[in-house]
Formats: structure tokens, C-alpha cells, sequence
């Protein structure tokens, strides 16, 4: 079986920057098992599995190297980007239909929008995996589809130096770390160890979270922000109610054809 497989990076104003995430479109399903043994051979941050459902929409799966997941911002901004430039769909509004309900991605010019859900975080304890993975306290910490821990500053952020070894071990250790930005609302960094993912460099899901977390505290539903990753990336975040409109770049890296 030959099967399409296109890397786009996303989030991404420049190569070798943004998030890396490979597109298949299938024709019907693949088992659960080749899918992740395909996201495990490409060994980025996520592989997306399209399925065409009607006009301008489509099903969508995430893996990682490791784990299926509920939702992924990068892949499907990658994903309407494939689909636009790579497998000839024309429809400047694209809908995918996914674990996490019916997501949207629009193009105007060169940048695509998320329409996701927003998820509002909640204060908790700052738990000790975190203090023993980081060797840092942060000032607040919340708990939603990930936790979020804030620091006060950028330069706190950027230095951190978690153990990937004692994250990976401990359920529950995917966490948003986040802090005002020096040129940004805000800046963060993603980790998902136990996903099979040590940082992530850009994280749209993670924005469904820090969206709501910085509009609540400077009081602004339009938010710049920047992941601070190696590999770096933009994002413009919007609070409409209760959804998310995450918007970004993208650029094509390879096509490539695989053989399963």
C-alpha cells in the first residue's frame, strides 16, 4: 500500500521553525496499530490521518510517536494547510471532525485560524512531581487538559531545565509552562514526556488553555504569544465566548510517498 505523506511545519514564519507535523490522507481507515507504528516511524510531534467525510470536511486523528490524542492545534492547522496546497481542496473553510468535537480552520491569505474549544484553567496546588521534574516553585498553578504553571518572568521560562527521565514516568505530567512575555502577552513552553514528546515546539491545544488564563488576567480577549522553544513559533489567540481562534503560518517541508 503507497499512501501520501506531507510535512508542514506549522506556526511557522520561517524554515526549520514552527512544529513539524506529518499529513496522510487515507482513503479508508487504517488499523489503530499501523497508524501508530507510522507516527512512531516518522518520530515528530504528530502525525494527522485524514478521512474525507463531505464537502469541506473531513475526520481527523492524532498520534504521536507513542499515544493517540484528543486534540492537537499544530497538526490541524498543518493538516487544511496539506489539503490546500498538496491535495486540491479550494474550500477557504475547512471542518474536521475529531475526539474533541467539530473543529474549523480558516484561510485568508497565507494564515489559517483554529476555531477551538476554549478550556479555562483552575488553581491547584503546585504538586511535587512538578518541584522535584523542575527544581523550580512557580507562582500559580492550574489544572485543565494540561496543567499550567506561570512564572513571573520570560527569562524564568526560558532557563528551565525539567528531567525528562522523571516526566516520563509520572502520569498526568503533560504541563504548559508560562510567564508574561518581554515582547509577546505572553510566552510559554510545552512538555509531554509520558507522550513520548520531551518539549513540544509549538502547541495550539495548550493555547486553548493560556488563552483564557491571559485574557482573564490582563483583561484583553486578543493576545500575541510566542512558544519559546528551540524551534520557535508565533501565535495570535483570541477569546470568543467559549471558543478559541488560535491563527498562524505554515510552510510546506517535504511530499513524500510511504509503503506499508
Amino acid at each position: 500500500m503507497k499512501l501520501p505523506l506531507i510535512t508542514v511545519n506549522a506556526f511557522a514564519t520561517q524554515a526549520f521553525s514552527g512544529n513539524p507535523a506529518a499529513v496522510t490522507l487515507l482513503d479508508a481507515w487504517l488499523e489503530d496499530s499501523l497508524m501508530q507504528a507510522i507516527a512512531a516511524q516518522n518520530n515528530i510531534a504528530e502525525t494527522a490521518f485524514l478521512l474525507k467525510s463531505g464537502p469541506a470536511s473531513y475526520h481527523i486523528r492524532w498520534f504521536t510517536p507513542a499515544v493517540e490524542v484528543p486534540l492537537c492545534g499544530h497538526a490541524t492547522l498543518a493538516s487544511a494547510f496539506a489539503l490546500r496546497e498538496c491535495f486540491g481542496e479550494k474550500a477557504e473553510s475547512i471542518t474536521f471532525q475529531s475526539l474533541s468535537g467539530p473543529l474549523s480552520v480558516t484561510c485568508k491569505g497565507e494564515t489559517y485560524t483554529l476555531d477551538f474549544p476554549s478550556q479555562p484553567p483552575s488553581a491547584a496546588p503546585t504538586p511535587d512531581w512538578f518541584i522535584n521534574a523542575f527544581g523550580a516553585n512557580p507562582i500559580e498553578f492550574h489544572q485543565s487538559a494540561y496543567s499550567l504553571a506561570i512564572f513571573p518572568s520570560q527569562e524564568i521560562v526560558a532557563a528551565l531545565d525539567p528531567d525528562f527521565p522523571l516526566l516520563a514516568k509520572t502520569k498526568g505530567s503533560n504541563v504548559i509552562v508560562s510567564a508574561p512575555g518581554n515582547e509577546h502577552d505572553f510566552v510559554s513552553r510545552f512538555f509531554a514526556p509520558a507522550d513520548g514528546i520531551d518539549e513540544d515546539p509549538v502547541t495550539g491545544s495548550a493555547h486553548c488553555i493560556l488563552t483564557p488564563y491571559w485574557a482573564k488576567r490582563l483583561k484583553k480577549s486578543k493576545l500575541t504569544a510566542r512558544q519559546i522553544s528551540p524551534r520557535g513559533g508565533e501565535l495570535l489567540c483570541d477569546l470568543v465566548g467559549d471558543r478559541v481562534r488560535i491563527t498562524g503560518k505554515a510552510l510546506l517541508y517535504s511530499e513524500a510517498t510511504i509503503y506499508v
